[in-house]
This record gives structure tokens, sequence and C-alpha cells, in this order.
């Protein structure tokens, strides 16, 4: 911590910290955040429901409130506070027409998530308008990640780790670690660079765009790539979503192994969940176990991550000494810890009785906070970056480990689950 001018200022991650745990300590003291209602069915829906009185308070209330997390954020980072006043409102009224268009009947029916809607909206924005420079400056589509990351923290009860039965959780080991490693192997094959590795080999192995997310808070990697790489995820998660259940049925696999392969291999939990009710009752519910079984894994993976990452410290300068544990630690990500200290604290200090009355909450705000960050994300990013020719060793790596993960997942889910 150190002062200058007169005003506090702290590390960034540290900042995220705080916003964290003020979010948190807000809804166990009975002051949560609001949280709008978005899902509709009709367009009478939209005006009884989205655009009534009272909602439409909720959606003023969140951002004063959000708004002001934000701006102590920047204050305490010694960003540019005007800036950020300016900017804000834009991204968050953005990011409310992305939760509208996720909140249609039409669109959960598909399973179409909101930060799908946010990066679109945000990338459609950014690549048809030119966007005054100190507007793309001030983005920070990071600062909302971290925050998101350290609520996510409250979701990942240990308790619940046991419950979700000891097969999914081996299968969830073999394959996140087999996967994990063949898919940055390719990556380094094909040349590309450490990274866009971590982030694209995270999101094969582990837990799609949650993983992506908080391998790049770990390693502070590139918005450009994390957006490239979760473009990839939610691509392939529809046609993999659809086939697999075909195939399955094809090769007459029992419910149990066409869940845990289902659950193990498809990437987001929302095409998880849409192909398990293609095939059964139970092969719903052991895809839902052994992808919430990768799920726990994510906090684990991404400490891991943030120990190799700070420790080699790849994509600097590779042939430089081994740092010391005190650049190790000034270069260790500190919202890690946050995301560590929430997942104990709701894990073993609060009462079941607690956390059940605050979880719903944390995790609406969870969700906001990563669909704000996609909306920045998309508005920051060009197409031609994303998709020129340069993409395509990536887009060739992510295929490949893809591949591999459906083979190995059918294998181990086969062995245990039959």
């Amino acid at each position: 911590m150190s002062s200058g001018k007169n005003q506090l200022t702290i590390h960034e991650d540290w900042a995220v910290v705080v916003a964290g745990f003020v979010i948190i300590i807000a809804a166990v003291a009975g002051f949560p955040s609001p949280v709008p209602q978005y899902s509709w069915n009709s367009n009478s829906d939209l005006s009884t429901k989205i655009f009534a009185s009272d909602n439409l308070l909720k959606i003023l209330y969140q951002f004063l409130y959000i708004n002001m997390v934000v701006i102590i954020v920047s204050w305490l980072t010694r960003r540019s506070v005007q800036k950020t006043i300016t900017i804000f409102p834009v991204i968050y009224l953005l990011t409310i027409v992305a939760l509208v268009l996720a909140g249609s009947k039409q669109a959960k029916a598909l399973n179409l998530e909101a930060v799908i809607f946010s990066l679109a909206i945000g990338l459609l924005i950014g690549n048809l308008f030119k966007l005054p420079e100190w507007f793309r400056s001030a983005l920070n589509g990071e600062l909302f990640v971290k925050i998101g990351l350290v609520l996510l923290g409250t979701t990942v009860i240990f308790s619940d780790i046991l419950k979700a039965g000891s097969l999914g959780l081996i299968q969830a080991l073999v394959v996140v670690l087999s996967v994990w490693y063949f898919a940055f192997w390719i990556c380094k094959k094909l040349k590309i660079d450490s990274e866009l590795s971590m982030m694209l080999s995270s999101a094969v192995s582990i837990c799609g765009v949650s993983a992506a997310i908080a391998t790049a808070g770990a390693i502070k990697g590139d918005s450009k790539k994390l957006s490239y790489v979760i473009s990839l995820v939610l691509i392939t998660a529809i046609p993999m979503m659809i086939f697999m259940p075909v195939i399955a049925k094809y090769l007459g696999l029992s419910q149990e192994v066409t869940g845990a392969w289902l659950g193990g291999t498809i990437d987001t939990t929302g095409a998880v969940v849409a192909s398990g009710s293609l095939v059964g009752e139970v092969a719903l519910k052991t895809s839902t176990i052994v992808k919430f079984s990768q799920n726990v894994l994510l906090g684990i993976a991404a400490f891991a991550i943030s120990l190799y990452w700070t420790y080699t410290k790849k994509g600097d300068n590779p042939n430089a000494e081994k740092p010391t544990l005190k650049v190790i630690w000034e270069r260790f990500p500190k919202f890690v810890l946050g995301f560590i200290a929430s997942s104990l604290i709701f894990s073993f200090l609060l009462s079941p009785e607690t956390v059940s009355g605050v979880k719903d909450n944390l995790k609406a705000i969870q969700g906001l906070w990563f669909a704000l960050a996609f909306t920045s994300i998309g508005l920051e990013t060009n197409f031609r970056d994303l998709f020129n020719s340069g993409s395509r060793k990536p887009l060739y790596a992510f295929l490949i480990a893809q591949g591999f993960n459906i083979i190995i997942t059918l294998l181990v889910a086969y062995l245990l689950f039959r």
C-alpha cells in the first residue's frame, strides 16, 4: 500500500478483493444488491414484468449499487474516476440489453447465456462504430472479471464436492489432468504463445467459459485472446450438445455412461443440461454430477496455474533466472486469495441457512459482473484481430484438443459408469 498526492492507492487485485467482500458482507448483513427480473415469455411480459415500474427501479438501484463499487475501485487504484463515471453507464445499459435478450423464452430454450449476448453486443458496436480512443483505453473488462471470480468462490462449497460423487470426482481428475496436458502440448507443438495456450487448455479441459475467465485472470491474460477462446467454446458447444446424444444412442451407451460422457466433454453447463435432458432423467443427473465435479476443481486449477505462471513467467524472458519468493508474491494475482477466502468462509464459517439465504443473490450479481466484463471485452476487441489468419493455429489446437477430450472422456466414462 502506498500513497501519492494525498490519495490512498492499493494494487488492483487487492481493490478487487475489497470490492468482492463489500458485496458479500452487505448480502450476509441483509443489504444485498437488488436483482431485477429478466425472464419473459411473450411481448406482454416485457411490459408487465421487465419494463414494469418496480422492476425498472430495481435496475436503477442495482446500477447505483454497482456503479458505486466501480467508482471506489477506480479511486483506490488511481484510475480516472471521471472516465469511469462517463463510460460505466454505457457498459451497464448495454449489459442490461444483453440480460433482457438472454431472459427470453427462445434464448433459454437454446441455452444461450447472457455472456453470449453481452459479448456479441460489444463486438458489434465496437466494430461497426469508431469508438474514441479515450473510451477504449478506459475499458477494463479484467476488473469486472476479477470481482466476479471473487464472488464465484461463494458457490464453491466444499461439502458439495462430496455430493458430486466419488466416481464423478475420479473422472474429473483424470480428464482434467490428461486433457489439459495434451491441449497445452498441442499448443506448444503449433508454437502458440504461452498465454493463449494456458487459456485454451483450461477452457477445453475444465469447464469452458468459467475456466477461461479464471485462467485469464490468474495470468493477467490479454482480453482479446480471452474473447477468442470464449468464442471457440460457445461455437463448438452447440453442435456437441445436439450430436453427442445421437452418437451415444448409435453406440448403444447406457444413460449413466452417456451422462458421464456429456458432462465431462461439453464445456458449458447449460449445454450439458440440455444434452442430458435429450437422453433421459438418469443421463441428466449423471451429466450434472460430472460437470459439477469439474466445476469444483476450478479454484484448485486457478491457484495452481497462478503459481506456475508467476514462477515461470512465460511470455516475458524464458531464459531469465527464476524469480525469488518476494518476486513471486509480487507477481501472484492476489484476487485468487479472495476467491479461496470466500469459498472457505461459505464452506465452514457461515451456517447453511445463511448460505442458502444469500447464494442466489450472490450468484446473480456474479453473473452480472461477468456480463459486464464481456460487454467491455467486446467493445475493445476488433474482429480483424480476432479472426485473422493468425487465429488458425489456435483454432486447430482447440479442435484437436476437443477431439482428444471426447475420446478420453468416453473411455473413462465407460470404465467407471458402465
